[in-house]
């Protein structure tokens, strides 16, 4: 398995990531975000198609959680959409 390490949250601060490298992680931070994690509050579709496709760009990390009913809802037409855009999926390796 990779060693990748996302931050929760975002939060890190020096002595953290030096104990990932010392470790042998990479710390990977995402690129496009959006409310996404209140399970209680989740946005509508229409919401967050346009917060995606409205924010796209070359070498993306978008950070979808995984307990959000609208992204999965969402994710299938998502991923055909930005197929047809051009967009390619790949692993951080290949960033």
């Amino acid at each position: 398995m990779q060693r990748f390490f996302r931050p929760p949250e975002g939060k890190f601060d020096q002595r953290t990531l030096a104990y990932l490298n010392e470790l042998g992680y990479k710390t990977v931070f995402w690129s496009f975000a959006y409310a996404d994690w209140d399970n209680n509050n989740q946005p509508s579709s229409n919401f967050a198609k346009e917060k995606i496709y409205s924010n796209l760009h070359n070498g993306e990390i978008m950070l979808l959680h995984p307990t959000s009913k609208t992204n999965a809802d969402i994710l299938k037409e998502v991923i055909v959409e930005l197929k047809s855009r051009g967009y390619r999926f790949g692993t951080l390796d290949e960033l």
